[in-house]
């Protein structure tokens, strides 16, 4: 279970009595992480846990105003940092904390680990970033979906006839076309993620095989890792 946060927890909060799970499925836009999320919530259903889905952009405080900030392109880094905290920090105080007292199981589609990249690629400090999400709690697993940028490009526009304004890293000026650019932004997000790979611990799964290939990667660490708590659960039970 999360028994912690990355950093000093807010106030009110006694991590320990967290009884739930917090599983993060991190990628890109049309790695097919939301594809998973809803696989994973149908199975764990299945399975006889309760489910509970986070997502960025969904606080009823700020998920609106953000949406109509993005729309005109001229958002700035700071503003947009600041708006994605704040969506995230009163999603955590009143989904994710609330779930995990229940003893929900919490899919995250996506976490602080994107936003942090974003941050960072836009050229804030990683000191800066990672003590703005310092509250955020630490999750039982992370698995991130790692997709080429040529595979993304080809989903995307199987979905889409364009590419996004901010996924393509426009507003950074990396390249005059929207397709260049997107494919040098998607690698410098890549390149963050490999770092932090490296000093949170998450877990890789190659992106690039078919659904139905990544939820079985999926399933499997999920299943072990509930199995491993319900067990440990009985065993202090039993003690």
């Amino acid at each position: 279970m999360a028994t912690r946060c990355y950093g000093s927890p807010p106030p009110g909060l006694d991590p320990g009595e967290l009884q739930g799970q917090l599983i993060v499925i991190e990628g890109a836009d049309g790695s097919g992480r939301s594809t998973q999320i809803r696989v994973l919530r149908e199975w764990l259903e299945g399975e006889g846990h309760a489910v509970v889905d986070f997502g960025l952009r969904r606080s009823t405080l700020v998920s609106a105003e953000l949406s109509k900030a993005k729309a005109g392109n001229i958002l700035g880094h700071l503003t947009r940092s600041l708006f994605y905290a704040t969506d995230f920090m009163d999603q955590m105080e009143n989904v994710i904390v609330p779930a995990l007292r229940a003893g929900f199981v919490v899919l995250c589609d996506r976490y602080i680990y994107t936003l942090m990249a974003r941050d960072v690629v836009r050229g804030a400090r990683h000191d800066w970033a990672e003590s703005l999400y310092s509250i955020a709690i630490v999750p039982d697993a992370v698995f991130y979906l790692r997709v080429s940028p040529q595979v993304l490009i080809e989903r995307t526009f199987q979905k889409a006839p364009t590419l996004d304004y901010w996924e393509s890293g426009m507003d950074l000026g990396l390249a005059p076309s929207m397709f260049e650019s997107f494919i040098k932004y998607q690698r410098l997000v890549q390149r963050e993620f490999a770092r932090m790979q490296e000093r949170y611990g998450f877990r890789v799964v190659d992106g690039n095989r078919s659904e139905r290939a990544v939820a079985y990667e999926l399933k499997r660490g999920i299943g072990a890792l509930l199995d491993g708590r319900a067990a440990a659960a009985q065993g202090g039970a039993a003690g």
